[in-house]
């Protein structure tokens, strides 16, 4: 396919806020934390947006040339962080004070974050529902595991569902074993894949992930 990608700017926050919403706004994540549709709808950006702030300030958010897909990455050092991560709280504070599941999701994701070793963080991704299935996605985030496979450094996520878990098995991630269990919602899969020797074959046969197809789904 050979897209073109470009990193995120403060300028292009509404775009990337915009694509993301779209692309979760029926993920069984983002549904469990706001079930109603409407709601979900009028305050689902705002919840989005911190996450979107966070890459921004603190790692990197690229974007396909034509704005269908954007990639959230955090890059995460090795070591237990030494005081409490303050982003459950604002996710919860910016987009929905009332709804404590706005702060769970984040407590309890953070709860089995790997710290043993720095890895790249896959916090999001998302492609707009009338890109999907194009492989753009797929594309976006082979950019970046090329780079952890140069670099001999491991890649972390959660799938959001077991559609996504098989998604990202396809690009080398693993299962570590243990979901985040959401409170009368839907589990989540944290996911792990080692650095590849560079040319190693994924499934289907082919060298790289580029053109595989691919979920909007975290």
């Amino acid at each position: 396919m050979g897209i073109r990608i470009q990193q995120a700017a403060k300028r292009d926050r509404e775009l990337v806020v915009s694509v993301m919403e779209e692309a979760f706004h029926h993920d069984p994540v983002s549904s469990w934390v706001f079930p109603d549709e409407a709601h979900r709808r009028a305050v689902h950006g705002r919840f989005l947006g911190v996450f979107v702030d966070v890459a921004l300030a603190e790692g990197r958010i690229d974007i396909a040339e034509d704005g269908a897909a954007v990639a959230l990455w955090l890059p995460v050092p090795a070591g237990a962080p030494e005081e409490e991560d303050p982003t459950p709280a604002l996710m919860r504070r910016t987009a929905d004070p009332g709804n404590e599941r706005c702060e769970l999701v984040g407590r309890l994701t953070g709860a089995v974050h790997p710290h043993d070793r720095a890895h790249a963080y896959l916090l999001m991704i998302g492609v707009s529902p009338d890109r999907q299935g194009e492989g753009i996605g797929a594309e976006l985030i082979g950019v970046e595991l090329e780079r952890c496979d140069r670099e001999g450094l491991p890649a972390y996520l959660e799938a959001s569902s077991a559609r996504s878990r098989a998604l990202y098995e396809r690009l080398g991630f693993r299962f570590l074993g243990r979901a985040v269990d959401l409170p009368d919602g839907p589990p989540m899969y944290p996911m792990w894949r080692e650095p590849q020797a560079v040319g190693t074959p994924v499934e289907g046969g082919t060298e790289a992930v580029r053109g595989r197809g691919y979920s909007p789904c975290s």
